[in-house]
């Protein structure tokens, strides 16, 4: 992504969030947001630190994801505060001094050590609405992360701003580009672990740079919906891939997840493409005004045609949404916002001063439950999978005249099938950012 181009969105997308938070000051009382970014965390009964993460609160401003002891400081009305923690140390690499398009938006003050962040910090920690983990805490500046503000600033960061857009494009084109590597791994034979490492190559992104951890399931494996193995050895006969990986840009995400027969020309191909077609019409429903709840209904309907019309099933698609057939194949939700985080916050907020909107009776594990608007960035990603333990529970449920028992034998040596792509809702037609990365 050009420097130039953010040079030019980042102005706005400042403006949009000093905007937020003079509302969300004035509805929790507050004079001054203070984020910190956070802070090591040591292992317990251990010297090892665990891998350092951002405050989503703080990168949301600035594209720093790796500078823990810092602290942000917005009062409206005025020019935004950074405090820099650039300590003096010979054991591990000091964080370069802030450059780029954003620092002449900020006040930055380098500080050496995270006590000294106190003296730069607003005189009256009871007038701050500071947003963090307790480990953060400095003096008399303890988060407390009241509530209205947290509601506020969660729930609008549901919408986009286009500079955040064009850095989620970005982490997609990486992510894209380290997916076509891991496909050209399988089909040169490589273990679920080599494709793993053919990934991080592509994306010149390891573990503590991905936005989360990479799925890599061959054959059977497909069918644990968060297979993090990752075998040695490449199986005797690699039947199937699936893999669910991310790529991160300045601390935003992407979320792509693809699946392949290793024979194109077989019956599992067949319904990978099926998945395939009823995605990108999912994708389409995202538009202003529909709501995330019925696409997720709607993907059930699909996913359930699809297995009936390959035997699988042998109800139509209402009757095997009634009874829960579908969601034995599918017990997933469709997806979930995207951003600063893989799973963005606010997916149940009934607004932003608070209150949550149900989930559909009977899908438990839908992250997601507002009405599209612009702006909004979503996954939509079915899946089909043949995992014991729900068909098992078909079963015990009295359903097991709605399958066909020897399909599902046939199926079953793939695991299943997943398709996610990245989606921002918009004035009109979506923009797919997956899609579109991989056309590029």
């Amino acid at each position: 992504m050009s420097p130039t181009t953010l040079a030019a969105l980042y102005p706005q997308h400042l403006a949009e969030l000093q905007a937020r938070t003079a509302e969300a000051l004035q509805r929790g009382g507050f004079d001054h947001l203070v984020v910190p970014s956070g802070t090591l965390h040591y292992q317990f009964f251990d010297d090892r630190d665990y891998p350092y993460a951002v405050n989503p609160q703080f990168k949301a401003w600035l594209p720093l994801t790796r500078a823990p002891g810092s602290w942000l400081v917005i009062t409206p009305g005025q020019r935004p505060k950074l405090l820099f923690l650039q300590p003096h140390d010979y054991w591990h690499v000091v964080p370069a001094a802030p450059s780029g398009y954003w620092v002449e938006h900020f006040d930055i003050v380098t500080i050496r050590t995270p006590e000294e962040a106190a003296r730069h910090l607003p005189k009256d920690a009871a007038r701050c609405a500071i947003l963090g983990e307790p480990q953060s805490a400095v003096g008399d500046y303890v988060p407390t992360n009241p509530v209205p503000v947290v509601d506020y600033l969660e729930y609008h960061r549901a919408y986009k701003t286009p500079y955040e857009i064009a850095m989620m494009r970005a982490a997609s084109r990486i992510g894209a580009r380290a997916h076509r590597a891991a496909e050209r791994a399988f089909r040169a034979g490589a273990s679920e672990f080599g494709i793993h490492l053919a990934y991080c190559q592509a994306a010149g992104q390891d573990a503590n740079d991905l936005p989360y951890g990479n799925i890599v399931c061959l054959n059977e494996h497909a069918a644990v919906l968060h297979y993090t193995d990752r075998d040695r050895l490449p199986p005797t006969a690699a039947r199937s891939f699936l893999i669910d990986a991310g790529a991160s840009f300045h601390g935003y995400a992407c979320d792509i997840t693809r699946t392949y027969s290793a024979d194109a020309g077989d019956e599992f191909q067949a319904m990978v493409d099926a998945v395939d077609a009823a995605q990108l019409k999912m994708c389409d429903a995202v538009r202003a005004g529909f709501d995330y709840k019925q696409l997720h209904i709607d993907a059930h309907l699909a996913l359930a045609g699809i297995l009936k019309d390959f035997g699988v099933i042998k109800v139509g698609a209402e009757e095997a949404l009634a009874s829960g057939v579908s969601s034995a194949f599918f017990p997933h939700g469709i997806g979930h916002g995207i951003g600063l985080q893989v799973h963005d916050v606010a997916g149940f907020a009934a607004s932003d001063a608070g209150g949550t909107i149900a989930k559909p009776e009977g899908h438990p594990y839908l992250r997601l439950t507002r009405v599209l608007e612009p702006g909004m960035a979503v996954t939509i990603e079915p899946g089909v999978y043949f995992i014991d333990m729900l068909l098992d529970e078909l079963k015990q449920k009295g359903l097991a005249d709605a399958v066909d028992w020897n399909r599902v034998d046939v199926f079953k040596p793939y695991g299943g099938i997943r398709i996610e792509d990245d989606v921002v809702c918009t004035d009109g037609a979506p923009i797919n950012l997956t899609r579109e990365a991989f056309a590029s």
